[in-house]
């Protein structure tokens, strides 16, 4: 039994994680394992150190410390065994280690989100799963902005290019006919 300054500070915890997340993810986890959990959370820590979180926490803790923030609107999923995955940073590679995670393990099963101030349900998490992490979002984006510099540089360099390979050309004819 939790002493009553126990339960404030794990309400002011959950309260700042809500706060602070750029993402939310509810689950049930009925029917997993210990050895289960622990596996995902050690995905979750090497995917992104201090990006992401895995609690397990009562329902009426959960909407209490969600008043007021984006993530009031997951209340109504606050129900039966509940699990609240924070994000930090990425929210698209959060959702593709739960959804994957929850493709191996039958039991667990998300229920919604909210990414951004916005609602997600089942359908839009898997949706999200399969964007492209924020990393590679960047490195594209990079390679994008890259490749006109690059074909410009080529094809300055090419002209002077040509000439030389004429030039070396008719050098080596007339090296051939010995003048």
């Amino acid at each position: 039994m939790l002493t009553r300054a126990q339960k404030n500070t794990e309400f002011e915890e959950l309260r700042d994680r809500f706060t602070r997340a750029t993402s939310v993810f509810v689950a049930e986890y009925r029917g997993l394992t210990v050895a289960n959990v622990d596996d995902l959370r050690a995905k979750m820590r090497a995917a992104g150190a201090d990006a992401f979180e895995y609690r397990v926490a009562k329902n009426t803790l959960l909407r209490l410390a969600a008043a007021g923030s984006a993530s009031e609107k997951l209340t109504a999923h606050f129900s039966g065994p509940t699990a609240i995955a924070f994000s930090f940073g990425d929210p698209a590679r959060l959702a593709k280690l739960l959804v994957d995670f929850a493709k191996d393990r039958e039991p667990f099963k998300l229920r919604g989100a909210v990414v951004e101030g916005q609602a997600l349900g089942t359908a839009e998490i898997a949706t999200l799963a399969t964007l492209p992490s924020l990393d590679e979002l960047r490195a594209k984006l990079i390679g994008l902005l890259q490749a006109p510099a690059g074909q410009l540089a080529r094809l300055l360099a090419a002209p002077p290019g040509q000439i030389a390979r004429v030039v070396g050309a008719r050098h080596k004819q007339l090296e051939e006919a010995g003048a």
